[in-house]
């Protein structure tokens, strides 16, 4: 079976179906935590990654380039490429464009998360970080939640400003905060490269859903041990993030229930309303495949 044709973006599948893609794979009984691990390579410019997966029809690998540097060069920080095969046979059907894929699978992920933990009424998205896993997550999110309010805290002034006017773009009444904004969140997002935690966990109120995507190293985290002790904690699988989340890690979990995202969408999971809800995101082969698996399919 002769590859198809090469996408340079996501051949126009969009947040919705990306969603509804991944609550698909696990409806039909996907099991996260059996899914394969990701391959770490250390290399002069960064590191690469290696994320095979196979689930129904379709298997697939992402190889993926995290370049720190490429933004002072005005070049993607995620490089890569996403090679889908037909699943009896391994024969190649497509290869898309892995930048585009994570840059559409990362907030769906979120979203799939937002939709179970968030409360029915939330209004205030306080956004942490300015690049591009920002715009996906406020592209995608007002499509599980009635957002009417954005407050963007980011380190680069004129990017903040960028991302408050395309909020505003959306119809959200949107303004560049400070740390202390969680404070009046009903969602906190982070999308950002820090090592270090970027509020004050005491701070969020007890009726609000965060999520932390930023990061899949140990050592790294987004969100501080108040948060993560204060707060029922969720995701994609136990398996992964017992070896990734550095938000959870850091803080020390043991003994601690930690719900997966199959648990959540199938409705096993509990939803608190008493304290917060945090979802922390690595980012799994697996994501990548159902919305590659999409893409293929819309074609």
């Amino acid at each position: 079976m002769p590859l198809r044709y090469a996408v340079p973006g996501t051949g126009g599948v969009g947040p919705a179906e990306a969603v509804r893609a991944i609550e698909r794979v696990l409806l039909d009984g996907f099991d996260p935590e059996a899914a394969p691990a990701r391959s770490v390579v250390p290399v002069p410019a960064g590191e690469l990654l290696l994320m095979p997966a196979a689930a129904g029809r379709y298997a697939g690998v992402k190889i993926a380039g995290v370049a720190p540097a490429n933004p002072e060069r005005g070049l993607p920080r995620i490089t890569g490429g996403y090679l889908l095969l037909d699943g009896p046979t391994l024969q190649p059907l497509a290869l898309l464009d892995g930048a585009a894929l994570t840059a559409l699978r990362t907030p769906a992920v979120t979203a799939v998360a937002l939709r179970r933990l968030a409360v029915p009424e939330a209004e205030h998205l306080v956004l942490f970080g300015s690049g591009p896993q920002a715009y996906g997550h406020l592209d995608v999110l007002p499509a599980v939640r009635p957002l009417t309010r954005l407050t963007v805290v980011a380190r680069d002034a004129e990017r903040a400003a960028a991302l408050v006017a395309y909020g505003r773009k959306l119809g959200l009444a949107a303004a560049v905060g400070g740390p202390e904004a969680v404070a009046e969140a009903d969602l906190v997002v982070c999308c950002t490269t820090a090592r270090t935690p970027l509020f004050d966990g005491a701070l969020v109120p007890a009726h609000a859903a965060v999520a932390a995507v930023g990061s899949h190293e140990p050592d790294a985290r987004e969100v501080d041990e108040v948060l993560v002790r204060r707060a029922e904690l969720y995701v994609e699988a136990r398996s992964v993030a017992a070896r990734e989340a550095g938000d959870l890690l850091v803080a020390g979990v043991a003994g601690r229930q930690v719900w997966n995202l199959a648990e959540l969408v199938r409705g096993d999971a509990l939803v608190p309303a008493g304290r917060p809800r945090f979802f922390k995101s690595v980012g799994m082969a697996w994501e990548d495949l159902a919305v590659a698996a999409e893409v293929h399919r819309s074609r």
